[in-house]
């Protein structure tokens, strides 16, 4: 199986479209640092993102996103981080490589997703850029299309591992 290969068959539609909008259109988006590319995936109204801050202990978990405008910021500063740097391998490559989204709860128009990032990166230096934390994302479907309302995100992953 090529690496980027979406792990649900196009015979169900729902997590075939969920993967599709959260693993793939979100590593291409973030790798061009275009937003664009994946706004429309989400709905700006009523829209939160919790950061867990890779703490397992939800008493240190911060409303980092109260807006998706100030995620969308956050999401294009950390975008342009991750450009800035060289790596010694395929950037597409290893972030593929190290997230997995295989748990998707679907009730009604409702979903909720369990996405785990597990792996590495190294630049040029040798410097290994660990990628290890998962993110819980909630889900509606909208006229028929599936958009991302919130999240809590940048929890430890494995839960209790810290970087």
């Amino acid at each position: 199986m090529h690496y980027d290969t979406n792990p649900f068959p196009p015979e169900d539609k729902d997590r075939h479209e969920i993967w599709e909008k959260v693993v793939r259109v979100d590593i291409d988006a973030f790798l061009a640092e275009d937003w664009s590319l994946c706004q429309e995936d989400f709905i700006e109204t009523h829209f939160i993102g919790i950061d867990a801050q890779h703490h397992a202990n939800p008493d240190r978990w911060k409303l980092s996103y109260p807006t998706l405008d100030a995620y969308r910021d956050d999401w294009l500063r950390q975008a342009k981080a991750f450009a800035s740097a060289s790596y010694a391998e395929d950037a597409r490559e290893a972030l593929f490589r190290a997230t997995t989204l295989a748990d998707i709860e679907i009730i009604g128009d409702t979903a909720l997703l369990h996405k785990k990032f597990d792996g590495s990166i190294q630049k040029i230096d040798g410097e290994v850029v660990l990628i290890a934390w998962q993110t819980l994302y909630k889900m509606k479907r909208i006229e028929g299309k599936w958009k991302i309302s919130g999240f809590v995100g940048y929890m430890p992953y494995p839960m209790g591992a810290t970087l």
